[in-house]
């Protein structure tokens, strides 16, 4: 069910006000900006915004808007967006993997060697409390893209759209996402409409909605077949046995000065994603990334795309139709659209944007057709897929976003669809922004069908599922 924040507990005075115990450790210390490790686009979901648009490391808040013009003369009426949330500490699992293996290496810090020495010089500062909380990079995510999006399509994000409530706010119910949320909105207030902080401009609620934003956990077949079944990801088990992967144990093993055995495929995943969180979150270019080179970083995020193309995306048929509640709310949202534009001109609702995860965006994207290879991505075929387009770190880096943008157009509405602010086509689509009705049709089984409860109701009905809430 749907539950609405007490306007008493998330005003989004309390947005620009709020900082976490754990964010104040960055805050905190002797950070300095270093080189971009030549890895750093192929973390996975583990990758920075800028990684896929490096044009926002000159310029924030730049919108090249170029390619998004239409070649019809059209308006913007509406705009709808799934948005993941931004850049976040790891999780208290991926914080003790992290531990592990620099407590390992720490066994060595009387060994002299020259990385070694450099790794054993670097502060462990993660810890367990951190619990993947959003950090301060992560509300600058949002804030900017706010920002961008609103100089983007101007009309849309009117401020008295926002007073009057008329722009609605979607989140998932985990802190990560409902900070995220309040920081997108902040962006708004303070850096685009530049309204004073003021308790009377800030009544709106946002909405908490896991049934939207965590479909995932809801969906009872999926959790049982997928999430619960420790055959489900046998693919990412093999590969982890394979040479690729046993190349790069050894070699990590043998610059650490660690005997083989020591090392695991988790252990030096950790390390891996090291090099991520301290780029992402430190903006810094740490030792731990001088342990891998581009080939080596293509095996670990293949195991990561492997994962999650298993998990998430088109590796189960249920991954991909968990998602129909969220994708029959977003063209029930259009259709609203299109009618009260057809019949008055003027749409009630000209904004909404829902916050969630990586895992709330891929198997929607893949329920819609979007970046499905020819072959199926499997342990065995890591060298037929280098140029595959279910690459997560292009498609769901953090603060990703899908957006849908209704235009009016002479006798006509038109859809068009942007990932990560760059125009998307839709499946056998040419044209940038098809007419409506034509992506209708491209969908209509799954507008028609696609029904969550029967898709996500167990084959036998004996029994109680209770679904197993994870941390992403």
């Amino acid at each position: 069910m749907a539950v609405v924040l007490n306007r008493h507990v998330v005003l989004l005075t309390f947005a620009f006000t709020r900082f976490c115990s754990a964010c104040n450790i960055v805050a905190n210390r002797d950070d300095h900006t270093g080189d971009i490790p030549t890895i750093a686009k192929y973390f996975g979901t583990k990758t920075r915004y800028e990684e896929v648009n490096p044009y926002l490391l000159n310029d924030i808040l730049l919108v090249n808007k170029t390619p998004l013009r239409l070649q019809q003369d059209c308006s913007p009426v509406h705009i709808s967006a799934v948005i993941r949330h931004g850049t976040r500490y790891p999780t208290a699992k991926n914080v003790k993997k992290v531990i592990a293996i620099y407590n390992l290496v720490e066994k060595t810090k009387h060994r002299g060697r020259g990385l070694v020495d450099d790794i054993n010089h670097w502060d462990m500062w993660y810890n367990d409390t951190m619990d993947g909380q959003l950090v301060e990079k992560g509300r600058d995510d949002h804030r900017n893209l706010a920002v961008r999006l609103a100089t983007a399509y101007p009309s849309l994000f009117s401020e008295d759209s926002f007073r009057d409530c008329r722009m609605k706010f979607i989140t998932s119910s985990k802190h990560r996402c409902v900070d995220s949320t309040l920081s997108f909105i902040e962006g708004l207030v303070k850096k685009y409409w530049k309204m004073q902080d003021r308790r009377k401009d800030m009544h709106c609620q946002l909405e908490v909605n896991d049934d939207l934003m965590r479909f995932f956990d809801k969906c009872e077949r999926f959790v049982v077949d997928v999430e619960q079944n420790k055959t489900a990801l046998q693919q990412v088990d093999l590969f982890k046995t394979k040479p690729e992967m046993q190349e790069v144990l050894d070699k990590v093993a043998s610059l650490l000065d660690i005997a083989a055995s020591d090392i695991t495929a988790d252990l030096v995943e950790a390390a891996f994603y090291m090099c991520s969180y301290e780029l992402s979150i430190r903006n810094l270019s740490s030792p731990w990334c001088q342990l891998f080179d581009q080939e080596d970083a293509k095996v670990l995020e293949y195991a990561n795309d492997l994962k999650q193309y298993w998990k998430r995306g088109y590796g189960h048929e249920i991954n991909s139709k968990s998602s129909c509640c969220l994708f029959h709310d977003l063209f029930k949202r259009l259709d609203k659209a299109v009618e009260e534009s057809e019949r008055s001109g003027t749409v009630s609702e000209p904004a909404a944007f829902q916050i969630g995860h990586a895992e709330t965006l891929l198997p929607l994207l893949s329920l819609m057709g979007f970046f499905k290879d020819e072959t199926p991505l499997t342990a065995d075929n890591f060298a037929q897929q280098g140029g595959r387009v279910f690459r997560t770190g292009h498609i769901v880096p953090y603060a990703s976003n899908l957006v849908f943008i209704l235009h009016r157009c002479e006798g006509s509405h038109r859809l068009q669809l942007l990932l990560n602010e760059k125009p998307l086509s839709f499946p056998n689509m040419d044209d940038p922004a098809p007419e409506y009705q034509e992506v209708k049709n491209l969908y209509s089984n799954l507008l028609k069908g696609c029904d969550f409860k029967k898709e996500c109701k167990l084959p036998s009905a004996s029994g109680t599922v209770n679904p197993i809430i994870h941390e992403l």
